[in-house]
């Protein structure tokens, strides 16, 4: 059995503050997606970081999660249903936070579709998501954008096409 391999797709780096990072006209040709990022957000108040996919706006995404905070030895979790977007991450202010997003099957199109992010700020937490995108169109384009404020300069957003 062959071992899957990445393929770079697209990077963008950013130079000056910003409100959104997309990816569009995204290729059908590979099994899935793996974005990484090192973001940091602009405002004090951080948040998290969302996603749409193909612009879709409508109530299609529903979530689970987890967190952990630091060394402390308790974890949150809960789910959100329903909401005009997916979450990706945490876009924090006083460290750039690095999140590795899977979109499974982004190029099928007759199932609905999973994305998994993981993130984390060592110092202080780690976040996972599990979200549904209530919809069987294959994903072309991915738009990012933090809950509050701009990325900041210097955050990084890097897309792989995975060859099954």
């Amino acid at each position: 059995m062959p071992t899957a391999t990445y393929t770079a797709l697209a990077t963008v780096t950013l130079a000056t503050l910003n409100s959104t990072v997309s990816f569009a006209n995204i290729p059908a040709t590979y099994r899935d997606l793996i974005l990484v990022a090192s973001a940091k957000g602009s405002t004090s108040n951080g948040g998290y970081i969302s996603y749409r996919f193909n612009g879709d706006s409508g109530n299609n995404y529903s979530s689970v999660y987890i967190l952990g905070w630091g060394n402390s030895p308790s974890a949150f979790s809960g789910s959100t249903s329903n909401e005009s977007f997916g979450r990706f991450g945490n876009a924090g202010t006083s460290d750039f936070e690095t999140t590795i997003f899977n979109i499974n099957d982004y190029s099928a199109t007759n199932k609905q579709k999973t994305a998994l992010s993981r993130s984390n700020v060592v110092s202080l937490y780690t976040i996972a998501y599990a979200t549904r995108w209530a919809n069987t169109s294959a994903v072309t384009s991915i738009t990012l954008s933090p809950d509050s404020g701009n990325f900041a300069s210097g955050s990084t957003f890097s897309l792989y096409g995975i060859v099954a």
